[in-house]
């Protein structure tokens, strides 16, 4: 991941984690979230089923705040943005996300909050979930 074309964050095995955080989302959200993706059976074992998490394998987690997440498009042609998180919201809940990943033994590598960044993925698979702390989905 480039910001102004410098390397800020990469990981080689592992996930991409786009973060979106809401404006009732708190610190208990971030950190089941943190638990609950370390944890996640989405890896294949050597019988080729998703058995095995992101701790079993040893890898890492690259994690980019994503407030666009949180676009709301079912009026009109332009998204709304209101149930995302203010910024200063939003940035302590990333960090304590990330927090809770390191506390895993996990490595985390990060872009830059509210940066413009270029993000590279080789989506093996692909493989892509989509998770809520709120659990409606």
């Amino acid at each position: 991941m480039t910001v102004e074309g410098e390397l800020v964050g990469e990981i080689a095995r592992g996930l991409l984690v786009l973060l979106g955080v809401t404006s009732d989302d708190t610190a208990d959200d971030a950190r089941h979230l943190a638990d609950k993706i370390c944890g996640l059976r989405i890896f294949e074992d050597a019988d080729e089923k998703m058995n095995q998490s992101l701790e079993d394998i040893g890898g890492a987690m690259l994690v980019v705040s994503q407030f666009t997440l949180y676009g709301d498009c079912r009026k009109g042609r332009r998204p709304s943005f209101t149930q995302a998180a203010p910024p200063a919201q939003a940035e302590e809940l990333y960090n304590t996300f990330i927090a809770g990943v390191g506390m895993k033994g996990i490595k985390v590598a990060t872009g830059r909050f509210r940066a413009h960044m270029n993000v590279a993925l080789v989506n093996d698979g692909p493989v892509t979930l989509l998770l809520d702390s709120k659990k409606l989905f």
